[in-house]
């Protein structure tokens, strides 16, 4: 069986549903470890891979929490099958420019993916829907302490475990959390809260991590340092720093439907109408233009069954889904139109925004005057 019949439609994906999942999209713990006695990937001659791929894959996929799941070659898999594990947030974009002596490992429910022979020997990493930063930070944590009783690991009594990266050297932990932030954004408060979570030592990246932009109004908030904490610690500290991101972005949604309706209905409309009647539409466009979309159904303005088409919308127009759809290479331009096919077909069971909204803002202005 190829790995991408293995992997689960994405309509499955967008049913996992998790607390406070309006704004918290997923939470992520990520571990990098090692082999003691094999040198690192990024130092080491495709032979010495090999040997670490050897060691490593009958290891991870044997385990308890992988037995029933897949696992692949990098070398092995297409471009396109690269990028859509990409576009999954299966594996990193780094990992993706792997070929030989690497490997990528799946459990069956997909919650845990296992890269072999990215920067690190193993970037291992638990994904669940919602705030359930401890949940996978528990899962993970399970996962390793099991894996550590059949793998030698680097470890130093001194540093931690040891990476190729200084900044994952100790714990090895990256903690993380997807934020749906539309209000913030609307707001113009994003800024401030960016510089304020910094400050905190936590980074704010885009979509795909490092170096991305946050398409959709999504963010991913992560912790920088992984030495001089323990992983409780860390995990502890981004959670009540989430939660906090989740009251700002509550309150942000409250005061524009307080203060500024009319814009709000304008956004979300306009998201709707392009979606549904356009020809041909660009992946940013799209992620853009859904985000509202799906901060209308956040607000009663769609009714709420359809997060779940909203939420698989974003995944299935990604390039590389598109790609798979059609046969025959695409390019850009091809795509935008098959894209915006997809979504006229699929929006078509989407009402026009409730007017329960505008009658509200028509009352409060008729009284007003």
């Amino acid at each position: 069986m190829k790995l991408l019949d293995f992997l689960k439609p994405a309509e499955a994906y967008t049913r996992r549903a998790g607390p406070l999942d309006k704004i918290v999209l997923t939470s992520r713990v990520r571990l990098a470890r090692n082999l003691e006695s094999v040198s690192f990937p990024g130092h080491s001659k495709k032979a010495q891979r090999v040997e670490a791929l050897q060691i490593l894959l009958p290891a991870v996929s044997e385990l308890g929490l992988m037995k029933g799941g897949a696992h692949e070659g990098m070398g092995k898999l297409t471009a396109l099958e690269k990028q859509i594990l990409v576009e999954r947030h299966l594996i990193s974009r780094e990992h993706a420019a792997r070929g030989g002596g690497s490997a990528v490992v799946l459990s069956k429910d997909e919650l845990i993916s296992v890269m072999i022979n990215e920067e690190d020997h193993l970037r291992m990493q638990v994904i669940l829907p919602g705030l359930q930063i401890k949940e996978a930070w528990s899962k993970i944590n399970a996962f390793d302490s099991k894996l550590e009783l059949v793998v030698p690991y680097a470890f130093s009594s001194k540093y931690g475990y040891l990476t190729a990266c200084p900044t994952n050297l100790g714990t090895g932990i990256r903690v993380s959390a997807m934020l749906h932030l539309p209000g913030l954004v609307l707001a113009e408060h994003i800024n401030q809260i960016i510089t304020s979570v910094n400050k905190l030592g936590l980074a704010v990246r885009g979509l795909y991590g490092e170096g991305t932009e946050a398409l959709g109004n999504v963010f991913q908030v992560s912790n920088q340092m992984t030495l001089g904490e323990s992983e409780e610690e860390i995990v502890e500290k981004l959670n009540k720093v989430v939660l906090q991101i989740v009251e700002n972005e509550e309150n942000a949604r409250r005061k524009i439907l307080e203060t500024n309706p009319k814009m709000l209905l304008n956004h979300i409309g306009r998201a709707y109408g392009i979606l549904s009647h356009s020809h041909s539409i660009s992946s940013k466009e799209t992620k853009n233009l859904l985000s509202l979309l799906r901060l209308g159904v956040d607000l009663e303005l769609f009714p709420t069954e359809h997060r779940a088409l909203v939420d698989e919308l974003f995944i299935v127009t990604e390039p590389a889904h598109i790609q798979r759809r059609s046969e025959g290479k695409k390019s850009a331009e091809e795509r935008d139109v098959l894209r915006a096919d997809l979504l006229r077909e699929r929006l078509v069971a989407v009402p026009r925004p409730s007017e329960a909204l505008q009658d509200a803002v028509d009352e409060t202005s008729e009284s007003e005057s």
